[in-house]
């Protein structure tokens, strides 16, 4: 499946140099992402890479993949090779922070390119659809870009109704372990 952050967070076309895709894929017992961003040298999180608390607050790239009844993950990666996997049911209401493998690599030319592998057994039952956003900048430049824009006052991501559904092939590979 082929996502593309394209927009702002209000539905404005984002510059082009801005585009982020993500690519989902089903592995055996996994949920493989592959993620190519632009990189705007933002500060790194004052962390060694891997799971860092707070990552929305950097340069990232988001994943939130929903179920049915308000269950979620919300996966988040950095350029630098932070990463941070939240599980949650309901909106905002974290049950769970838990490990995935990511690797971000080719800090060059300007963008970045991220591997995860999220393990099947962390992803929602039920799991149907998603939406992907990227977030970059400090202060007044800080910039909220979304696949799917959700509108309203101000950006907010945690939003199950706008999502889009999954591919059936990739759910019903990933619900197979296949």
């Amino acid at each position: 499946m082929h996502l593309v952050i394209d927009r702002t967070w209000d539905g404005r076309p984002a510059a082009p140099v801005e585009r982020t895709t993500l690519e989902l894929r089903a592995r055996p017992g996994a949920l493989e992402l592959t993620i190519d961003a632009p990189f705007h040298r933002d500060p790194p999180p004052p962390s060694p890479p891997g799971s860092t608390p707070g990552l929305w607050n950097f340069e990232v790239v988001e994943l939130f993949l929903h179920a049915p009844g308000d269950r979620y993950l919300e996966l988040e990666f950095g350029p630098h090779g932070h990463s941070l996997a939240l599980q949650l049911h309901g909106v905002r209401n974290l049950v769970a922070t838990v490990a995935v493998e990511f690797v971000a690599d080719a800090l060059a030319g300007g963008r970045w390119r991220g591997r995860a592998t999220v393990p099947a057994d962390l992803l929602p039952p039920g799991l149907a659809r998603c939406n992907a956003h990227a977030i970059h900048g400090q202060g007044d430049a800080r910039r909220y870009l979304s696949a799917l824009p959700a509108g309203g006052l101000r950006p907010d991501f945690h939003r199950p109704d706008v999502s889009e559904p999954l591919d059936p092939d990739l759910v019903r590979q990933l619900s197979l372990g296949t």
